[in-house]
């Protein structure tokens, strides 16, 4: 459906003694990766939030495939296969700069009505974008 693809350099401070990334670090750049696939599709998230409906994480999985390093530029390829509806579930490929498939990931977010802190459709604006 929609396709995204964003590219984190991997920062000392996010690696072991062996200069391997530390797994607690790829939530961080699924999150970072999920931000620009919004703003590919023209679509805020800070403005979303503002206008009542945050998304948090329900779910999300990992498999480590290779490791990735200190120093590498990695390639996040952030993939939505099905509209959604009060939730959204996102699949990633993380490849390092040999194109090297390193993790697979995925994540579902629930649409949250900031008032109610209750689940809530996705918004109209954000179906618009996607059916483009």
């Amino acid at each position: 459906m929609k396709t995204s693809t964003t590219t984190v350099k991997v920062r000392y401070a996010e690696t072991d003694k062996m200069g391997v990334v530390h797994h607690a670090n790829y939530p961080i750049y699924l999150e970072l990766a999920r931000i620009e696939w919004l703003n590919d599709i023209g679509i805020s998230y800070k403005n979303m939030e503002e206008e009542g409906v945050m998304l948090p994480v329900y779910e999300m999985q990992f498999s480590f495939l290779s490791p990735a390093y200190f120093d590498d530029t990695l390639t996040i390829k952030t993939i939505l296969k099905q509209l959604p509806r009060a939730r959204i579930t996102f699949d990633y490929e993380i490849t390092n700069e040999a194109g090297k498939l390193l993790t697979k990931a995925q994540t579902t977010l629930v649409f949250v009505d900031t008032k109610t802190n209750r689940p809530t459709r996705c918004p109209e604006y954000v179906l618009d974008r996607l059916k483009n």
